[in-house]
């Protein structure tokens, strides 16, 4: 009888305690910043953080490009448009994924402010938690805990 492996975890993908505390502390301090500035819904810095933070400065500032893009994308044309325009970026389908996500938060949950003013608090909001992550991982890298070679 074949056993089905419910998980496979690979030690090199496996979060450290210095992962984690630095991606708490990155999300913490952008909401704290995103707060400073005085914008409305300062969770969405937190959430752009999670959302980037990688392991490597790479990674991350891709990701974060492809993620800016994206949500100003999302925060200015409709979903059909946002496809057409990620075609012609060529983004792959993760930024597209970001780009109608933003677009649909902001079209569907009702506001008093004009839709331009959430589109552009939204894309402060998200440019603060990337920066805060780009920073956090430019100044504080994760080491590897597996010895080179395993």
């Amino acid at each position: 009888m074949l056993l089905m492996k419910l998980w496979s975890w690979q030690k090199e993908n496996l979060p450290s305690i210095g992962h984690s505390v630095r991606t708490a502390l990155a999300a913490t301090v952008s909401v704290v910043v995103a707060r400073l500035v005085q914008m409305p819904e300062a969770y969405w810095a937190a959430i752009a953080t999670l959302v980037v933070m990688q392991s490597s400065l790479g990674a991350t500032l891709t990701l974060s490009i492809e993620r800016v893009v994206a949500t100003a994308l999302g925060a200015s044309v409709a979903i059909f448009f946002i496809g057409l325009l990620s075609f012609g970026f060529r983004l792959e389908k993760t930024a597209y994924r970001y780009a109608s996500v933003t677009l649909t938060i902001i079209v569907l949950i009702p506001r008093t402010n004009p839709a331009w003013i959430v589109a552009l608090h939204r894309f402060i909001e998200v440019s603060v938690g990337i920066i805060v992550a780009l920073a956090v991982v430019a100044f504080w890298p994760e080491r590897s805990a597996i010895p080179a070679g395993e």
